[in-house]
C-alpha cells in the first residue's frame, strides 16, 4: 500500500472572478470543474488542471470573499509548485509573467532543480519547477499558453512547521514516504520527502521554523493538500492505519468526483487522501468540462437555491434545464 503522488492542492480565494481569469488566462490551466464547496454550498469550488483534469494536475480554490487575507506562519502550506517541461519553459514564463505585470524572482537552482518563484494577485505563493521532461499532464488545446511551455500539473508543496520531528515521523512511519534529500534556502534547512516513485508530482518540502507563530488560512493561502490512492479499498486501509497511529480522521466522504479522507498531521497541516476516480467526466462531456455549474446528485435538488446564492464568474452562467 503506497500513496502514489499528489492528487490536488486546495487554496482559498476571496475573488473568484479574478481567480478564474488568472489561472485560466494567465497560467493557461483549464477550468475542469465548476462546482460548490459541499460543506458550504454558498461558496464555489473551482478546479483547474490539464485537459482532462487528471489527478496530480489540479489546483483548486474555495471562494470565501469575506474570509480576510492569509496570515503566513507555521502549521501550513507555504507554496504550491507546478511543473514545466524544461529550462526554456522557465525562461518563457519569466518573460510572460513580467509582461503581464506579475512580479517574479530569478530562476535559481533549489534542491537540484531550477525554480521560479512568483505569486498570484492575492499573494498565493507559487513556484514553477523544471521537471526534467518527466511524463505527466495532457496539454489543453484551447489554452492560451503554447503546449511546449504549458504547466503539466503539480510538482510539490512546501510545508512550514515549528518542529520537524513529529511531522517527519507521520510522513515516514505512517504514510510510508521516504526522506529523500535536503537543501538550504535563505540559510534554512528544507527536508524533501517523496512518495510513490518520487520526483515531480510526488514531493513535500518541509521547513522547520520554531521562530514562527501559527498561521491562519485566508485568501491567498492554502487550505489542504491531497495525496493519491487508487481506489476505495486502499483508502479504507489508510484510514485504519492512520487511526491506529493515534491520529483523528474524518469518515470516508463521497465527493462524487473522488472519495476523501481528512486528518491533520502533528504540525497542524490538513492532509487529505483522495481516490483517483471516478473523475470529472462522471457528469460532464470531457469536451465541455467546467462550462456549467456541476452539482453532485445529492445537491442537485437544491440547484435553484444554490445558483441564486452564487455570483456570476465570467459572462453568462450556463445552467441546467
Amino acid at each position: 500500500m503506497q500513496l502514489t503522488g499528489l492528487h490536488h492542492v486546495t487554496a482559498v480565494t476571496g475573488d473568484a472572478p479574478a481567480n478564474l481569469a488568472f489561472y485560466t488566462d494567465t497560467l493557461g490551466l483549464r477550468l475542469v470543474k465548476k462546482t460548490v464547496n459541499q460543506d458550504d454550498v454558498s461558496a464555489y469550488h473551482l478546479f483547474y488542471g490539464d485537459a482532462a483534469g487528471h489527478p496530480g494536475t489540479e489546483v483548486t480554490f474555495f471562494d470565501w470573499p469575506r474570509i480576510g487575507p492569509n496570515v503566513p506562519g507555521a502549521g501550513g502550506i507555504s507554496a504550491i509548485a507546478l511543473r514545466v517541461p524544461g529550462p526554456a519553459a522557465l525562461e518563457w514564463w519569466a518573460r510572460r509573467l513580467t509582461d503581464v505585470g506579475v512580479q517574479c524572482g530569478d530562476i535559481e537552482e533549489r534542491g537540484g532543480r531550477l525554480t521560479l518563484d512568483f505569486a498570484d494577485p492575492e499573494g498565493q505563493r507559487l513556484q514553477l519547477v523544471d521537471d526534467g521532461g518527466a511524463p505527466g499532464g495532457t496539454p489543453w488545446p484551447r489554452s492560451p499558453v503554447p503546449a511546449e511551455h504549458g504547466l503539466k500539473g503539480l510538482d510539490g508543496v512546501a510545508l512550514t512547521v515549528r518542529r520537524l520531528g513529529p511531522t517527519a515521523e507521520v510522513l515516514t512511519e505512517v504514510l510510508g514516504m521516504r526522506r529523500a534529500r535536503e537543501y538550504e534556502r535563505q540559510g534554512r534547512r528544507v527536508v524533501v520527502f517523496e512518495m510513490g516513485a518520487g520526483g515531480p508530482g510526488a514531493e513535500l518540502h518541509v521547513e522547520e521554523r520554531p521562530d514562527l507563530s501559527r498561521g491562519h488560512v485566508g485568501a491567498g493561502g492554502v487550505h489542504h493538500v491531497a495525496f493519491r490512492t487508487p481506489d476505495d479499498a486502499e483508502q479504507a486501509a489508510w484510514r485504519g492505519r492512520i487511526r491506529a497511529a493515534g491520529l483523528v480522521t474524518s469518515d470516508l466522504i463521497d465527493r462524487f468526483y473522488f472519495r476523501s479522507l481528512y486528518f491533520r498531521e502533528p504540525g497542524g497541516v490538513l492532509f487529505e487522501i483522495a481516490t483517483d476516480g471516478p473523475g470529472f467526466a462522471a457528469d460532464e462531456d470531457p469536451a465541455h468540462l467546467g462550462e456549467r455549474l456541476s452539482l453532485p446528485p445529492f445537491l442537485e435538488p437544491q440547484r435553484r437555491r444554490i445558483e441564486a446564492g452564487l455570483r456570476p464568474l465570467a459572462g453568462p452562467e450556463v445552467t441546467a434545464p
